[in-house]
């Protein structure tokens, strides 16, 4: 069972989350909920629970401050920021912190955020697919260079071009008829090649060098 706690400073939010993981995910409960970073800070469920789905823009201590402390003393715990504040240097910030995905509440839904709460629960990556696009727009602002390499595999350029839409390691391996390992495989030789880490510099990565394409 995926644990989770809910920290938003909308209770409408909260509910409609809890409402949906209990009515429909019988493999993930809700068993915290906080409504700032101050209080999600305090809560003893931290010891125990897997994910926390953490809003950025909330009164007091925010989701970025919440998420590097949680880093400090929660090193395990994975952390999945759902807000709908997106600019390119929040979710950089976020992504410096060091949280394990991020999708944004204009381009989700509570079954995406599902998805997303099992990928990161399983020690995967997860971005959304307009997530991914502020990533190259990052990268492209950072000017930064890596190596590139045509030495793909059909599949992994399946699987980099997926990533790349926002899709879960979960439903890409839905998708390809392959396992979850698999695809983790080819994620992890697709680094190997390019010298890189996560999926969010592969994303940049394959944004750049157009095997993404970017929409305006």
């Amino acid at each position: 069972m995926i644990e989770i706690i809910i920290v938003d400073d909308h209770q409408m939010f909260r509910m409609g989350v809890r409402m949906y993981i209990e009515l429909k995910c019988n493999d993930i409960c809700v068993v915290g909920e906080a409504e700032s970073g101050q209080k999600l800070l305090l809560l003893p469920q931290l010891a125990t629970a897997s994910v926390v789905v953490l809003d950025i823009e909330m009164p007091g201590m925010n989701g970025i401050e919440a998420a590097r402390r949680l880093k400090s003393t929660h090193p395990d715990l994975k952390i999945l920021a759902v807000s709908a504040l997106t600019s390119q240097e929040v979710v950089e910030a976020m992504i410096n912190v060091g949280v394990n995905g991020f999708i944004s509440k204009s381009q989700g839904d509570y079954e995406t955020l599902a998805d997303a709460v099992r990928t990161v629960a399983d020690g995967y990556e997860y971005f959304g697919a307009d997530i991914s696009k502020i990533l190259f727009n990052t990268y492209v602002a950072a000017k930064k260079t890596v190596k590139v390499t045509s030495e793909f595999t059909a599949q992994e350029r399946q699987i980099i071009e997926l990533c790349g839409e926002g899709l879960s390691v979960r439903k890409i391996a839905a998708q390809l008829f392959i396992s979850r390992r698999t695809v983790e495989n080819h994620k992890q030789r697709i680094f190997e090649k390019l010298g890189i880490h996560s999926t969010g510099e592969m994303i940049r990565y394959a944004m750049v060098n157009k095997i993404i394409r970017v929409e305006n």
